[in-house]
């Protein structure tokens, strides 16, 4: 069984007193891309700095490749830990051409490793820039720029902090698939700190969830996404219906029929999380005038409150006959009823999640 390239065991980092980073415990197998996704401050940075050698854990240790880099005792300097930065600011030497940029790093400079410059000035589609100065280069091209330099040394993991967040977000989606090609080609482990949902989606094998120091959820992005551990963790990644029930008998009594909640004790209040793109117009029931006898199952009424048109789709707020309160469905193409409109709206039971309050 091929052992993780990067491990890091029960990491904690506390700043006046206050555990920046709590216990947290992660591994990256060779070519394999892990986010760390989360929102700012919630420690993602502060952990890779710590496994960088920038910043020093309090407790915990860091593993390469099977072999201890990082205890509280041993301390491998960070040059010698085999990996590559990237960061949101790009950092490249402006006296500097780009083939002198992406050799700085190389033992015997420029000169001598002109095969290895030229190999990944190609892949990162910058070869013909290779005696620019970074002034006059785009953002775009200096991010390139900046991969391939972090990638000259041939690191056995790369880490990369926020690395496109600099990019306007037509060109966003472009570099980053261009990046993620290219490192998947090199082999490295990619640890990657996004607080962009869609970011870690779109690029990662794994994602680490981070609150408040800790990893809350690991999975791959289809598992985080659709089985989410807590009500915050669903909508982060969109947002959220909510509505509130009470748990008898292991099931939830709600306009929209009932709900099992399995394990959680009579009595108890829950959430029940529903996306808005898993909420629909019944139409078959508009118009029919005044309100059937809900039974198990059947849709619910609400009074249009506004539309919005929103590009492929149309958010539409309806506030709720049950209990006035306001859910917004995303409705596929052009849909925009006038406010006040009375119509019935269904939800897909099995997209909805319980969780206790």
């Amino acid at each position: 069984m091929t052992a993780p390239r990067l491990e890091i065991r029960n990491i904690v980092k506390s700043f006046g007193g206050r555990h920046v980073v709590d216990d947290v415990s992660l591994n990256v197998m060779p070519g394999q891309v892990t986010c760390l996704l989360g929102p700012s401050g919630c420690g993602k940075s502060t952990t890779l700095r710590i496994i960088a050698g920038v910043e020093m854990q309090d407790s915990g240790t860091i593993h390469v490749d099977g072999q201890l880099v990082c205890d509280t005792i041993t301390r491998v300097p960070p040059e010698g830990r085999s990996i590559g930065l990237m960061f949101q600011d790009f950092a490249l030497f402006p006296h500097l051409s780009v083939a002198e940029n992406v050799g700085f790093g190389l033992a015997g400079g420029t000169r001598k490793n002109g095969a290895r410059i030229g190999e990944l000035l190609e892949k990162v589609g910058m070869s013909r820039f290779v005696d620019a100065y970074p002034h006059e280069l785009s953002g775009g091209e200096q991010q390139r720029v900046a991969l391939a330099r972090a990638l000259a040394p041939k690191p056995k993991i790369m880490l990369m902090d926020e690395p496109f967040s600099g990019l306007d977000d037509r060109l966003r989606d472009d570099i980053r698939d261009e990046t993620l090609a290219v490192l998947k080609d090199e082999g490295a482990a990619v640890l990657l700190v996004t607080h962009e949902p869609e970011e870690a989606m779109r690029m990662a094998d794994e994602i680490a969830l981070m609150r408040g120091g800790r990893i809350v959820q690991r999975g791959a992005p289809y598992h985080i996404y659709n089985a989410p551990v807590d009500k915050e963790a669903a909508s982060f990644f969109s947002d959220i219906n909510v509505i509130r029930g009470k748990v008898q008998g292991a099931l939830t009594d709600t306009p929209f029929g009932q709900f099992l909640a399995p394990g959680v004790p009579d009595g108890t209040e829950v959430d029940i999380v529903i996306r808005p793109q898993h909420l629909k117009i019944d139409f078959d029931r508009a118009g029919r005038g005044p309100n059937p006898t809900p039974a198990d199952g059947t849709p619910a009424r609400g009074l249009v409150q506004r539309a919005r048109f929103m590009g492929s789709d149309s958010l539409v707020e309806f506030k709720m006959d049950f209990d006035g309160s306001i859910l917004r469905a995303l409705i596929p193409s052009v849909f925009l009823p006038k406010p006040g409109t009375p119509l019935w709206i269904m939800i897909r039971r099995d997209r909805c999640f319980v969780f206790p309050r």
